[in-house]
Order: structure tokens, then C-alpha cells, then sequence
């Protein structure tokens, strides 16, 4: 999803809290290439592309070789072109320079999945779901973190509220890939991070990034 610098929001608790410990099986962790993803994760029972699908599309969008390469690619920052999404979602076809990346942030009530369509991309997250609202400070659980390159052709699906951050590692490459979301982004929430401590610095609303 296009990073923004804009719309500030600020949180009600004010002191840092723990997160929960991670599950033997985080709702988060949906699928990766080569293994399933949930056939469960809907935005909604019976509304809506379930997580699955969403990386179904982002994976065949991401195979067309002539769509991948219309993107514009700009040496110094990230580029983006919306594509129509299954099922009402919200789809993007974005472009990574050497050494870029989202920072860490979360999707809200969103379902998403992306899949690497050219060159190799790494994604942080946490393997655990965070209070969704009434923290601005949050201490993490030791090994909630996870990490996983995923290469040309590899995607992952994800719930609601994952946390993670995208980064481009390469130092000569460009990158490219394909993102979906249902519901149609609300809000994306910004974060930073020091050690453990994970903290909310912005809310983004659609406005910022479209």
C-alpha cells in the first residue's frame, strides 16, 4: 500500500501495555507460497473475497508478465497504479526501488494478501493480533517477531489488524508487486519502533494515499 506522511491521530492510553503472546497458530499467518492459505478468513461470513482469494488474484495478476512491466519504476521512490480488485476489494500494482520500504503499519479491519512479482521483497511482522484501539505505547512479547523473504512468484495472505512492515533489501534490484484488500482500506495506522516498544504515530484515511 503507497506510503503517506500525512492525517495525525493520536491514542487514549497513554502508558505502555504488553501485547499478548503469540498462538501456536496467529490468525495472522494465513498462507505463504507453497502452502494453504485459510479458507475461513472472510471480512464478513458470506461477504466478500475471503483471504484466499485475494491472494488467488494478487498471484495471477502478479504472473502477467506485460501488466508487471507497464509499471513506471522511478529510481528514488516508490510508484503505484490501482487495479480493480475482486469482489469490491482494493488492489494496487507498486514498484520498489533499492532499499525502500513501508515502515511498520497495520490495515485495520482489512483482510489483505500481495505476492512479489519481480525481484525479492522481506516482510516483518508479528505474530500476534494487538488491542485493536486505546493504546499509543505497546511493550511486545519476546518472539512475536517473524520474518520471511518472499522471492519472484511468492505471496502471503493476512487478517485483520497485522501488523508488519515491506521492505525492498536490495541494493541495485527494483522490486514490484501486487496487493489486495477487503474491505476497501478505512484507515492505515503508522507506527514506530525501538527494541520492543511499538508505538502509534499517525492514522492515515484513503484521502492520504489515493
Amino acid at each position: 500500500m503507497p506510503a503517506s506522511a500525512s492525517a495525525v491521530a493520536s491514542a487514549s492510553a497513554s502508558g505502555p501495555v504488553s501485547a499478548p503472546a503469540p498462538a501456536s497458530a496467529p490468525a495472522t499467518d494465513v498462507a505463504d507460497a507453497g502452502s494453504r492459505a485459510e479458507a475461513g478468513s472472510h471480512a464478513d461470513a458470506g461477504a466478500g473475497p475471503t483471504a484466499a482469494e485475494l491472494l488467488g488474484f494478487v498471484r495471477r495478476v502478479a504472473a502477467d508478465p506485460a501488466l508487471v512491466a507497464s509499471l513506471p519504476l522511478d529510481p528514488e521512490g516508490r510508484t503505484w497504479v490501482q487495479l480493480d480488485g475482486p469482489g469490491g476489494s482494493e488492489a494496487w500494482l507498486i514498484g520498489w526501488p533499492p532499499g525502500t520500504g513501508t515502515g511498520w503499519h497495520d490495515h485495520a479491519d482489512s483482510i489483505g494478501a500481495f505476492t512479489t512479482a519481480a525481484g525479492t521483497l522481506r516482510e516483518r511482522s508479528l505474530a500476534a493480533r494487538l488491542p485493536t484501539d486505546g493504546w499509543k505505547t505497546l511493550e511486545l512479547t519476546e518472539g512475536i517477531d517473524r520474518s520471511r523473504e518472499l522471492a519472484t512468484g511468492q505471496g502471503r495472505a493476512f487478517g485483520r489488524h497485522h501488523v508488519h512492515e515491506v521492505l525492498n533489501e536490495s541494493a541495485a534490484e527494483h522490486a514490484v508487486s501486487v496487493h489486495a484488500y477487503y474491505p476497501p482500506l478505512p484507515r492505515i495506522r503508522r507506527y514506530s519502533r525501538t527494541g520492543d516498544l511499538l508505538r502509534l504515530e499517525r492514522i492515515e484515511q484513503p484521502e492520504d494515499w489515493r
